[in-house]
């Protein structure tokens, strides 16, 4: 094994572990959902977002598609299995309408995944094309997860709080986006250094934000404690 290789790899599994711990926080969420046997105001939005990411990652990183993407398939596997238990809660105590907006999504879902697949493998008979066609699609939802905490972005600015976005997370997202990008440049990957490349660049503009109005954050008697959602912006590749 060479010393890229190993670098490569070492890189990919602290990867995997950050990934991890992003696709799990949400766990309090949903224990509460179990807990009160209801939705509230939570949106399934982010999670059913993540299953498409990770659908499009898992078969990008696939051999016949992008061979030595092992870790990519591997940590995306992990994230699908946490997102597809997230979804079915939600499924479980929303209502009816509720029900079927998960239920189209997922159709669209796996029909757009389906699509491109089959575009994939039977009209394309090299690794480099289809790493081409799927490596586009899979990007594009991967930049679009990770640009998705700008509306968090812009409320901070407007409130002049950080109440809404949790320095952790933000830590989280750029070290995770961080990370990947170095995994991409050691061996280069177009697809993985620019979603991560931005990625990286959104958490650090999210950490930055909180350096500037963390001081003007109502605390104590001040702050309204209202329950808030973990957004997922997780591009996990």
């Amino acid at each position: 094994m060479s010393r890229a290789t190993l670098a490569r790899t070492i890189v990919g599994i602290v990867g995997n572990v950050i990934s991890f711990f992003l696709f799990a926080s949400p766990a309090p969420t949903f224990w509460r959902i179990l807990k009160n046997k209801s939705v509230e105001e939570f949106k399934p939005d982010p999670y059913l977002a993540t299953i498409m990411n990770c659908l499009f990652w898992i078969f990008y990183g696939m051999p016949f598609v992008t061979p030595d993407s092992t870790l990519v398939v591997t940590i995306n596997s992990i994230g699908l299995a946490i997102q597809l238990i997230y979804t079915t809660i939600f499924f479980t105590y929303t209502n009816k309408q509720g029900r079927k907006k998960v239920g189209k999504f997922l159709a669209a879902e796996i029909t757009l995944l389906a699509l491109v697949g089959s575009i994939a493998m039977l009209a394309v008979h090299s690794h480099k094309t289809r790493s081409l066609i799927v490596g586009i699609c899979t990007t594009a939802f991967g930049i679009t997860m990770y640009l998705s905490p700008l509306t968090i972005m812009f409320k901070v600015i407007k409130t002049k709080s950080v109440e809404y976005m949790p320095f952790l997370l933000s830590l989280a997202n750029f070290a995770n986006g961080s990370v990947w990008l170095a995994y991409a440049l050691i061996k280069f990957d177009p697809f993985i250094a620019l979603t991560n490349g931005i990625g990286a660049v959104s958490g650090l503009a999210q950490l930055i934000l909180y350096a500037c109005y963390y001081n003007s954050t109502p605390r104590g008697d001040d702050a309204v404690k209202r329950p808030s959602e973990v957004q997922l912006p997780v591009s996990s590749n």
